[in-house]
C-alpha cells in the first residue's frame, strides 16, 4: 500500500483513503470481526503495517479498542460489520461512554442506494448509538473521509473523551476519489484560568479539612506525578474514584484509598466531614458517591471545587462553588501556581488517612472453604511487578481485588466503571499486545468469564500470554447475594453449571490448571508464567464466600 503522504492526490478507493487516515493519526493496531460490508477497508489494511487483531465476537473486539484508549489516551479503533456486528459491538461503546474513553467504532453499512428499505442487516446507526456515543455519523462520500475521520479523532479526545461511531456504506468504500489527507490530530487541552488558580488558593487558605478526589480520564504519567507533588506540598489527602486507583501510587504517603463500591467507612467519613473537596477529572457518579449519598444534590454541604474538561459536566449533578474547565493534564501542569498554607490546619491528616488505607487493605478476612481468595490477591500484590496490568470485569470477585491489590503505576488498572461483565479477558489481550514486556493478569468470575472468554482463543492466536484467574463459585454471585437478601428462600436464575475452564485453556492451545486450595495457587501461577502461553487458572471458590462481599457491594 502506498504511504499516506505520497498517496494524497492519487486516485484511491474510499477504503484506501480511510486506512491512510488511520496511518496519519498514528494508529498501531485495530481490532475487528471481519465482515463483507467493509471488505474494501480490510483489503486496504492488508499491507498497511497496522496490526489487525481478528476477534471471536464484536463485543470483545470493541472492548479491546476501549482498552487501547484507556492505555494510550488516543482512540482505540474497532471495525465490525453491519446489523448483528453493530449490536454486539454496542457493549464496548457503552463502556467507552460511561468510562470517558476515546474510541472509534467503524461499522459497515448497506449501499447508499439501498438505504431506508430495511435492506439486509440495515440499522439506523444514529438512532441506535446516538445516546451512547459522543457523535454518530455516516460517510456519504469517499472524498469526505479525511474530514470526518480527523473530526472523529478530535471529538473522541477533546472535552470529556468518549466514543465516536462511523458508518461506512459498502459502495462508498469502493468509490474512487482524489483527496488530500488530513494531518495528525492532537487534542486541544483546556487549561485553568489564572483567576481559577487564585480562587483555589483562597479556598485552601480557609479550609480546615480538605481532601482531593481523582477520577475520570485524560490523565497521563506526567499529570499524575504533578498532582502527587502538589499533594505533598499541600499536605493534602488524596482519594481515587471507582476503578481509577492507578492515578496515584498506593504507597504514596498522601493516598487515602479509593471510593469504590463499599469503601472504607473511615474514608467515607473523611469525605462527608470535609469542608473542601477538590474533585479532579471525575464526575463522582453513582458508584463512587455511594449512590449519591456522599454529597448532597444539587448543592453539597462541602465546598466543592470541580475540575473537568467537559463544560457540560460542571454543575450537571453537583453545583460547585468553583467550577474549573480544564483537562487533568492542563490542571496538573498549572498546580505549581497554586499557593498553599505554610502551616495548614489539616497538617497530619494525609499521613493518618494513608495509615487508615493501609490498615483497611492489608489483611484479608477469612472466607469459607479451602481457597482463600483474599490471601491470593495479597500474595499477588507482593509478587507482581509494579507495572503489571490488572484487568477485570464486574462481579463480587472484583471487590477483593479492588480492596487488597495496590496499584503503583498509571495505566495499570483496566476495569469498566460502567460495571460491564466480560471486560477482563479482551482488555488483557489488548494490553499484552500493546505492552508485551509487562505482566498482564485478568480476573473474572465464572459468569463474567463466559461472556467474552472466547477471546482467550484470540490471545492464543496472537501470542498474547495473559494469565486469567477465573473465580468459580457456580453462580452469578452479585445478583445471588442481592436476591438472597431481598427475596430470601426464592433463588431463581442465578445458579450456573460450568465447564472445566483449565481444560478449556488447554483445548484452545494455552496453559490451564485447576486450583482448589490456597496453597496450590502460587506454584500454579508460577507455572503459568513459565509456560509462556496464555493461561487460565480455574480457582474454585466456596459459594458461601459471596456473602462476605456485602462489604463491597451496595444494594442496587
Amino acid at each position: 500500500m502506498t504511504s499516506a503522504s505520497s498517496a494524497s492526490l492519487a486516485d484511491r478507493t474510499g477504503g484506501q483513503i480511510l486506512i491512510d487516515q488511520l496511518l496519519a493519526q498514528g494508529v498501531e493496531r485495530v481490532s475487528c470481526v471481519p465482515g463483507e460490508s467493509y471488505l474494501a477497508a480490510l483489503d486496504a489494511l492488508y499491507d498497511s503495517g497496522v496490526e489487525v487483531i481478528s476477534c471471536r465476537n464484536e463485543g470483545g473486539a470493541a472492548i479491546m479498542a476501549e482498552a487501547y484508549g484507556k492505555l494510550t489516551g488516543r482512540p482505540g479503533i474497532c471495525f465490525v460489520t453491519r446489523g448483528p456486528g453493530a449490536t454486539n459491538a454496542s457493549h464496548g461503546v457503552h463502556i467507552a461512554m460511561q468510562d470517558s474513553t476515546p474510541m472509534i467504532l467503524f461499522i459497515g453499512q448497506v449501499d447508499r442506494a439501498m438505504k431506508e428499505r430495511e435492506a439486509f442487516q440495515e440499522i439506523d446507526y444514529r438512532g441506535m448509538f446516538g445516546a451512547i456515543s459522543k457523535w454518530t455519523v455516516e460517510i456519504d462520500s469517499a472524498a469526505r473521509v479525511p474530514e470526518i475521520v480527523a473530526r472523529a479523532f478530535r471529538v473522541a479526545m477533546q472535552g470529556r473523551p468518549g466514543p465516536v461511531v462511523i458508518a461506512l456504506p459498502e459502495d462508498m468504500l469502493v468509490e474512487v476519489a482524489k483527496v488530500v489527507d488530513a494531518p495528525r490530530v492532537e487534542p486541544a487541552l483546556a487549561w485553568p484560568a489564572p483567576a481559577d488558580l487564585q480562587a483555589l488558593s483562597g479556598l485552601l487558605a480557609k479550609a480546615r479539612k480538605p481532601i482531593a478526589v481523582l477520577g475520570g480520564s485524560g490523565w497521563d504519567e506526567q499529570a499524575c506525578a504533578a498532582f502527587a507533588r502538589f499533594a505533598e506540598r499541600a499536605q493534602l489527602p488524596v482519594a481515587t474514584s471507582f476503578r481509577r486507583a492507578s492515578l496515584i501510587d498506593a504507597d504514596h504517603p498522601n493516598y487515602a484509598g479509593d471510593l469504590g463500591i463499599g469503601p472504607d467507612a473511615k474514608l467515607k467519613a473523611r469525605i462527608t466531614e470535609a469542608d473542601l473537596i477538590l474533585l479532579v477529572g471525575g464526575r463522582l457518579s453513582e458508584m463512587p458517591s455511594s449512590s449519591y449519598t456522599l454529597l448532597d444534590v444539587p448543592v453539597p454541604q462541602q465546598t466543592l471545587v470541580h475540575v473537568h474538561p467537559g463544560a457540560e459536566e460542571l454543575g450537571r449533578v453537583y453545583q460547585p462553588d468553583l467550577a474549573i474547565l480544564a483537562s487533568p493534564r492542563g490542571f496538573a501542569a498549572a498546580l505549581e501556581q497554586v499557593q498553599v498554607p505554610a502551616s495548614p490546619a489539616w497538617a497530619g491528616s494525609a499521613a493518618q488517612a494513608h495509615e487508615e488505607y493501609l490498615a483497611w487493605t492489608d489483611v484479608p478476612r477469612k472466607l469459607p472453604g479451602d481457597f482463600q481468595y483474599g490471601e491470593v490477591v495479597a500474595w499477588l500484590r507482593d509478587r507482581l511487578p509494579a507495572d503489571a496490568v490488572i484487568c477485570n470485569g464486574a462481579g463480587n470477585y472484583a471487590g477483593w481485588l479492588h480492596r487488597h491489590h495496590r496499584f503503583h503505576r498509571y495505566g495499570t488498572q483496566l476495569a469498566p466503571t460502567s460495571g460491564s461483565m466480560g471486560y477482563g479477558v479482551p482488555a488483557a489481550v489488548m494490553a499484552k499486545r500493546q505492552l508485551p514486556d509487562r505482566a498482564v493478569v485478568a480476573f473474572a468470575g465464572d459468569g463474567c468469564f463466559l461472556m467474552n472468554g472466547q477471546e482467550f482463543a484470540t490471545a492464543v492466536q496472537y501470542n498474547a500470554p495473559i494469565i486469567v484467574v477465573v473465580l468459580d463459585n457456580g453462580q452469578y454471585g452479585t445478583i445471588r447475594m442481592h436476591q438472597e437478601r431481598d427475596y430470601p428462600g426464592r433463588v431463581v436464575a442465578t445458579q450456573l453449571s460450568n465447564p472445566d475452564f483449565a481444560a478449556m485453556a488447554v483445548a484452545f492451545g494455552g496453559h490451564g490448571e485447576r486450583v482448589e486450595t490456597t496453597e496450590q495457587f502460587a506454584p500454579a501461577f508460577e507455572r503459568a508464567l513459565a509456560s509462556g502461553k496464555p493461561a487460565i487458572l480455574h480457582c474454585t471458590l466456596d459459594p458461601r464466600a459471596q456473602s462476605h462481599a456485602r462489604d463491597f457491594t451496595p444494594k442496587g
